[in-house]
């Protein structure tokens, strides 16, 4: 059997500090995180419990200075999770569809 990438961007593996928000149902959550690997159409990363498939989230995240080489850059990330899987310490892993992004200013969370 030979294995076909299906993926269209390439992921790069790279802890980077994470909030990430989150609507399942009527309940909405915040947890401070890291990502696994990230690249420009999704990010995994790790929950302390376990979000609904198409659940909304939004991801706020610098890009070092060694990705943008112009400075750290904060942005925000809407998009969808698209799969969550357990892992043996008992956190959710969550793979995040990116369907939009737009860089914040300074410390400001609600720039566009």
């Amino acid at each position: 059997m030979v294995y076909s990438e299906r993926r269209k961007a390439r992921r790069f593996q790279i802890k980077l500090p994470m909030t990430v928000r989150w609507t399942s149902g009527i309940a909405v959550g915040e947890a401070q995180t890291e990502s696994r690997d990230v690249s420009s159409r999704g990010v995994y990363f790790f929950l302390p419990k376990q979000v609904d498939s198409g659940s909304p989230v939004e991801i706020i995240l610098t890009l070092p200075h060694e990705i943008t080489l112009a400075g750290p850059v904060r942005v925000r990330c809407l998009g969808r999770v698209h799969r969550t899987e357990d892992d043996a310490s008992g956190r959710s892993g969550i793979v995040a569809e990116i369907h939009r992004y737009e860089f914040l200013r300074g410390n400001d969370e609600n720039a566009a």
